[in-house]
């Protein structure tokens, strides 16, 4: 390449000045911390500029003003340009914070960080999550829009906004997301794609090779070409139309080049994820013309330009602000309805209806119970939006009367109606189609966006096709439910492929996760009660496919006792019990029966049912000990999984009635006798324990 690059094209001096104010920011930071990727900042450094500059709606001063357009970088490895960003235009990050960018303790991590980092809407860095969450807040906004916005309201009205890469795009998790935001003629929703067709290892013409414009259109999605990443008015111009453009998301394709202005290393994948050398930072300088010293330097007319987004910003929302004591005037029942459910406040009497279930020993699957408990809730409780991936008649997750999420469709009979407008996006029952990962990408969005309180079932099986957004969900303490039914080898026929053995062992290995796995109707209300009040983490529900007995609860411990994670549910007669049983779910009925057949050998036993090791986990050390005291050493787990995590809680001297090999396809009674969970077999069990005959 040429030793001296031209100006932006159509770009003004001070244009051209803050474009390389964000680059060499970036550059300087990830030279200092000899860590980080150079590349995507230099080349995507315009189109931020542009978006930054002209179009976001944002107030620097308060970044969680909640009618702020959102901005997600899914290529998340580019953090330093955000950081730039957040800096430069006045957010709550020091220049010192990015002198120590990736350092221990900087406000400036590797890769963006939620709640670490303010202006940061979600945590990206695994590619194609960014551009799921993306999705999800647009139906977050649109939601909300169609459910509160009246003529001449619009209290709800902003855009999300994201840059994408070749990574992303390549990404399964991203098509599912796509395939889904066209269906959904998402039109609020806009990704810039940084087409500089280089990855971590080699350009993209060894791997990604398919017209990507062609296939955004097949998704329904409107796209828009610059050709020139440096074209400052083409990518504006592109911008503009696709805010004009209301019936499609849209995928702006701007051809760049990554590592822009170095000299050695432009369009080469060495300028993807390591600095670029001191030598080379030099030449990049002196090839954009910019001073080779001071490090971090900041013209100050770019910062003034930069900063009048503070100004701005605070006009904005004062006009919000304005605008929404007005509709409360007018409204004043919906605005009340709209500060609890932007608060992230669950409103009075919200769980007023959840049902008691009667004793009966026939009894109802957890799923079914749950599927009552959530409709039950529904009515009162506005923020409850979800649904599943293709399972709601399997997981009865369908929240009756609450309407589809879906685009309205033509004819708009009644502007203001279920069926006209943007009215129709008030439906509270997502479709997500077969597309567990994506639903969960998307599902975090919404929690990221907030006023919704997002929920999402699949099989439990299938859990493993979600792994990756729950862990960033519990990594950013987002409050997402997640509904997982067919819990255990007990579902039968379908066999070993749908048959989880070690999911619920995965799932409880993530940190910052709870997971509850509820042995019969009662508890399993006392579980959405415990998930609805958990703001700060995710919560996964485990469900059963058949049916389990409904405890008396006047012969043992109530139900509430769940919210502890783990409690006496029956104690032995003489409260000196021989063993502790104990069981999560379905096997706490199977415990229960063993119980009753070691009291005919004269062995009194305690029964713990253990819906939540995290809960459990977190309660003081006194209760633990009243539940499982340290005195008695027999102790028998027994659930229908992997027997992983259960040695804590049984110790050295106990055993594990468990599943540490696939399933079978069978009826699932026969299955579960044949693995070992029947009565007489966990009797044997028990009495070889406790070293007595059986």
């Amino acid at each position: 390449m040429s030793s001296r690059l031209s100006t932006p094209r159509s770009a003004s001096t001070l244009d051209t000045l803050c474009i390389d104010t964000l680059r060499f920011l970036s550059v300087d930071a990830v030279q200092k911390a000899n860590s980080g990727h150079p590349g995507l900042p230099l080349d995507a450094a315009p189109m931020a500029y542009v978006l930054w500059t002209r179009f976001l709606k944002h107030n620097p001063h308060d970044p969680h003003w909640f009618d702020r357009d959102r901005f997600v970088l899914s290529a998340g490895h580019g953090s330093m340009l955000l950081y730039s960003l957040l800096h430069v235009t006045g957010y709550d990050l020091p220049l010192a914070q990015i002198e120590r960018f990736r350092q221990w303790g900087s406000m400036a991590p590797g890769h963006p960080e939620r709640g670490v980092t303010p202006g940061v809407e979600t945590t990206t860095g695994p590619l194609g999550q960014g551009f799921g969450n993306g999705v999800g807040m647009a139906i977050a906004e649109a939601h909300l829009a169609a459910s509160f916005n009246r003529p001449g309201f619009d209290v709800i009205d902003h855009y999300t906004y994201g840059i994408v890469s070749d990574g992303d795009l390549m990404e399964g998790v991203a098509s599912e997301a796509a395939s889904l935001a066209g269906h959904l003629r998402l039109g609020k929703l806009i990704y810039f794609y940084d087409d500089n067709r280089v990855t971590l290892s080699a350009a993209t013409d060894l791997t990604f090779t398919e017209d990507r414009a062609r296939r955004f259109d097949a998704y329904g999605w409107h796209t828009e070409r610059v050709e020139d990443g440096n074209d400052v008015e083409a990518i504006e111009r592109a911008l503009a139309a696709a805010r004009a453009e209301t019936e499609r998301p849209s995928l702006i394709l701007v051809r760049t080049h990554i590592g822009y202005g170095s000299p050695n290393k432009q369009d080469t994948f060495e300028a993807h994820g390591s600095p670029l050398g001191e030598e080379e930072v030099r030449l990049t300088k002196r090839n954009l013309g910019w001073p080779e010293e001071p490090p971090f330097y900041i013209p100050d007319s770019a910062a003034t330009h930069f900063r009048e987004a503070i100004d701005k910003g605070a006009r904005a929302q004062k006009a919000w602000n304005d605008r929404l004591g007005e509709y409360a005037r007018v409204f004043p029942d919906l605005a009340q309805a709209f500060r609890t459910i932007t608060a992230g406040d669950l409103p009075a009497g919200w769980d007023a209806d959840v049902p008691a279930f009667p004793a009966d020993a026939k009894g109802m699957a957890t799923r079914v119970a749950s599927g009552k408990v959530m409709n039950a809730i529904a009515p009162r409780l506005p923020a409850l939006i979800g649904g599943s991936a293709d399972l709601d008649p399997s997981t009865h997750t369908a929240l009756k009367d609450e309407g589809d999420f879906e685009p309205a469709k033509p004819p708009v009979s009644d502007p203001q109606g279920s069926e006209g407008g943007v009215w129709s996006y008030a439906g509270r029952n997502l479709h997500f189609g077969v597309r567990e990962h994506a639903m969960g990408a998307i599902l975090n969005g919404l929690a990221a966006h907030g006023g919704t309180v997002p929920y999402g079932a699949t099989f439990l099986i299938f859990s493993d096709y979600m792994r990756p957004p729950m862990r960033l969900a519990a990594l950013m303490g987002l409050h997402v439910i997640y509904v997982f039914t067919h819990d255990s080898i007990a579902l039968g026929e379908d066999g070993p492929t749908h048959q989880p053995v070690e999911q619920l062992a995965g799932l409880r290995a993530i940190p910052d996760f709870d997971v509850i796995r509820p042995c019969d109707a009662n508890e399993t209300a006392v579980a959405w009660r415990v998930a609805l009040e958990t703001k700060a983490r995710p919560v996964a529900l485990v469900l059963t496919r058949q049916n389990v007995p409904t405890l008396d609860r006047a012969r043992m411990a109530g139900a509430d006792g769940l919210r502890r994670g783990a409690y006496v549910l029956a104690e032995s007669p003489d409260k000196s019990p021989d063993l502790i049983l104990i069981a999560s779910g379905s096997e706490v009925a199977l415990v229960l029966a063993v119980r009753e057949k070691l009291l005919e050998r004269q062995i009194n036993a305690r029964v713990v049912s253990m819906p939540s090791f995290e809960l459990f986990d977190a309660q003081p050390a006194q209760y633990r000990e009243s539940v499982l005291p340290g005195s008695i050493r027999a102790r028998l787990a027994v659930e229908a999984g992997v027997s992983q995590g259960w040695w804590r809680y049984v110790g050295e001297r106990g055993d594990v009635v468990s599943v540490d090999r696939f399933g079978a396809s069978a009826p699932g009674a026969v299955v579960m006798r044949e693995y070992g969970f029947s009565a007489d077999a966990v009797v044997d069990r028990a009495l070889a324990l406790l070293g007595r005959r059986s």
